[in-house]
């Protein structure tokens, strides 16, 4: 799976799960401004993502650093690189 649909596969997750319109979906949006989740929502969301891509994040420190949608993408890209290394 290539970067570009692995960033698609995100995207569309967070767009069902959270009813999201798919033209708020850029890398700059803020998780909980511009998304409008919450802290609730953030649980539910490391659920879908682990679902969908087949990846561990829910005890990972990093995810305490995410702001943006970019940023998910960034983590999620390099956590698929460390398990495909692996």
């Amino acid at each position: 799976m290539t970067d570009v649909e692995i960033i698609s596969l995100i995207n569309d997750s967070l767009v069902e799960e959270f009813e999201l319109e798919s033209s708020a979906m850029v890398s700059e949006a803020e998780i909980f401004a511009d998304l409008g989740l919450d802290s609730l929502d953030i649980v539910d969301m490391v659920v879908v993502l682990e679902g969908a891509l087949g990846v561990k994040i829910r005890d990972d420190e990093g995810l305490r650093e995410i702001r943006t949608l970019g940023d998910i993408h960034r983590f999620i890209l390099q956590k698929k690189r460390e398990k495909a290394a692996s």
